[in-house]
């Protein structure tokens, strides 16, 4: 069975839609829960005023009944509070009147698509670029990655995420088991476990919001409970390593992605990477370390999975920097759209379920079935061959 999905919608437009396809029948859905999820991403120090418009809940409109998949494309919409006041210039129909009243953009910003999207496009008012490009799309990805969330769970396997770094200021070193890891980070406004480096990073924000500037960060996220052998050494798109970092450098601003201990293992020796292989009769088969991430050959070792992305400050200043007018051809210093001083610890909630759809893709991939009775058989017993092995 082959999991996917498809987003649509504009920042400014009436709503975000969302389709699953490959969803197997009979999964029981917490509709509770994946709205939990979608206000977990509009939470954050540092966030715009955006936030303070949309609550953003996920309606379902297809492909569940009774609370429960029928096996049917899943479909979901996310509703923009904001409509209301774009009315006029979102129309689908021709609308009469000025480059003012349609709200046209023709001076691109620094660091966005606006430009990039207005050439390939031929686009001359890059408003129809930057409403699509805008990282509101990424409440649609949670959605989607909160089913896929509660598909995981069926398995045991649990996701959490954290925070590492926002500008210069580094978060300790832990080691905690995913339960607590979930439940601190909860408690944050910036998704750290340490109440001293949480003090450290919003007094850090506040200074660089006031500075008229913007800071970017490193967020990390594990996933616990997963089976060995997901993801394949057979081919390169079907290593899941190389899957799950390319969905993680496709999150709006994310710049780098790392496994394990990622670019460090550049200036390690190999007695100091790689993770030597145990075996005890109630384990089975482990890894004395998990340095490489819950990863080798591309596929899942047992380990957990630990990725880490880097996120680039958002370009949208109240600084501004430096651009050219695309009908003039004059420079000018870019307009300002409402924006986020630090969208670091939301980021790291958007993390979390795009690696969460690449994982449950994968699983899919390797036990899939109609119905979640069919693909529980098919996981039972690869646990029992593996068991024998």
């Amino acid at each position: 069975m082959s999991l996917r999905y498809l987003t649509a919608g504009e920042t400014h437009g009436p709503q975000l839609t969302a389709i699953i396809e490959g969803l197997p029948s009979n999964l029981q859905l917490d509709f509770e829960e994946l709205n939990f999820q979608l206000h977990r991403r509009q939470k954050g120090h540092g966030r715009g005023r955006r936030m303070q418009i949309e609550k953003d809940t996920a309606n379902i409109v297809g492909g569940v009944r009774h609370g429960k998949t029928t096996g049917a494309p899943v479909a979901l919409v996310v509703e923009n509070n904001d409509w209301k006041h774009w009315t006029t210039v979102m129309n689908i129909e021709p609308i009469e009147g000025s480059d003012e009243d349609k709200r046209r953009v023709h001076r691109p910003r620094p660091g966005h698509a606006d430009l990039n999207g207005g050439l390939k496009y031929n686009l001359k008012d890059l408003r129809n670029v930057l409403e699509r490009s805008s990282a509101r799309e990424t409440a649609a990805r949670v959605a989607v990655g909160a089913v896929a969330r509660q598909f995981l769970a069926q398995f045991g396997i649990k996701v959490a995420g954290q925070v590492i770094r926002i500008g210069d200021i580094e978060a300790p070193a832990n080691d905690l088991p995913v339960d607590e890891l979930i439940r601190l980070t909860e408690e944050s406004s910036v998704r750290v476990v340490d109440k001293a480096t949480e003090e450290k990073m919003t007094a850090y924000i506040d200074q660089i919001k006031a500075d008229g500037d913007s800071i970017g960060g490193v967020v990390e996220c594990i996933v616990e409970g997963v089976p060995v052998g997901l993801g394949s050494h057979v081919q390169y798109d079907r290593k899941l390593d190389g899957r799950i970092a390319q969905a993680v450098v496709s999150i709006n601003a994310f710049k780098g992605c790392e496994i394990g201990i990622g670019f460090e293992a550049g200036i390690l020796r190999g007695s100091q990477v790689h993770d030597e292989i145990m075996y005890s009769e109630e384990r089975g088969f482990y890894r004395a370390s998990n340095r490489l991430g819950g990863f080798e050959g591309g596929m899942t070792n047992g380990e957990q999975i630990v990725v880490r992305g880097v996120m680039k400050p958002i370009p949208t200043l109240y600084k501004p920097l430096r651009s050219v007018d695309i009908d003039s051809k004059e420079p000018f210093t870019a307009q300002v759209e409402r924006s986020d001083s630090c969208a670091v610890p939301a980021a790291s909630v958007v993390m979390e379920h795009v690696v969460a759809w690449e994982v449950a893709k994968a699983f899919l991939e390797k036990f899939g079935g109609d119905s979640m009775e069919e693909i529980r058989a098919n996981y039972d017993n690869y646990l029992t061959q593996m068991g024998r092995y």
